[in-house]
């Protein structure tokens, strides 16, 4: 097991240097109830008093419930300061928009009668990366206001996976737990005491109604873990891991940009 009072003294330094460097008053994080943000909140806040923890609840009952009282519980239990958000009604708005378009007169198109007007249909994909999106578009929002840096969220197993919406929860200015598989998240989460709940109810980003992490990816994350410290995995397991690492890595990567020298 790692030395998590060592972890976590370095950790907290490292937030300490990201203030400093970046000359902002304080740091702002996604609080969804879950193992990952409820570590990145007791860091920041060890760094740092001024923490702004933000509940944004987006359609899913789990978001009002079982999540909101866990991340509540966190806040009052490491003194944090808290938002709640409501996303649901922009979430409904954004998604009718995009459905229904806007049907533009013939005479507008100029005789270019190969262009199609009106909504775009979407599928489930679409709909549950839109959520993430709207929480960053509202944590860079909070964080402009307040002079804070947004505190990434993402574990290093979900990161190998590509577990995380591009330009949503994958997003931020600073990640102080990147390199920690879950595994290593729950231990830290033991030393912290951090409360229970969060250390026993299954993974789930809270997309919509009874997902959960490990049935949606189809593999453990006590499975991927393992592969990520010893390199060993069942074939079948393995098969899931890297079908989900090769075709995310673009997650990972820098945009693209056109050299006119090539």
């Amino acid at each position: 097991m790692r030395d998590y009072k060592e972890e976590f003294d370095k950790r907290v330094a490292f937030i300490r240097q990201m203030k400093e460097s970046a000359h902002v008053d304080g740091f702002v994080f996604g609080n969804s109830g879950g193992k990952d943000c409820t570590l990145v909140g007791i860091l920041c806040k060890a760094a740092c008093d001024n923490t702004l923890s933000v509940m944004m609840p987006c359609s899913s009952s789990r978001n009002y419930g079982e999540d909101l009282k866990d991340a509540l519980e966190t806040c009052r239990q490491f003194n944090i300061e808290y938002k709640i958000v409501d996303l649901t009604a922009t979430k409904e708005t954004l998604m009718a928009a995009i459905e229904n378009g806007v049907d533009i007169d013939e005479k507008d198109l100029a005789g270019a009668e190969d262009i199609k007007t009106g909504g775009t249909a979407l599928n489930q994909s679409a709909v549950s990366n839109i959520a993430p999106r709207l929480r960053m578009t509202t944590l860079y929002a909070i964080g402009a206001a307040r002079n804070m840096l947004v505190a990434g969220t993402g574990n290093r197993s979900e990161r190998y996976m590509g577990y995380f919406t591009k330009w949503g929860d994958g997003a931020c200015d600073f990640n102080p737990i990147s390199d920690l598989t879950v595994g290593e998240i729950y231990e830290f989460l033991d030393y912290l005491n951090a409360p229970e709940n969060i250390r026993k109810k299954a993974p789930s980003a809270g997309l919509f109604e009874g997902q959960t992490d490990e049935s949606e990816m189809g593999v453990t994350y006590a499975a991927i873990d393992k592969y990520l410290l010893t390199g060993k995995a069942s074939k079948k397991d393995l098969a899931v891991i890297e079908r989900f690492h090769s075709r995310s890595t673009h997650k990972l990567e820098p945009i693209k940009l056109f050299d006119p020298t090539k």
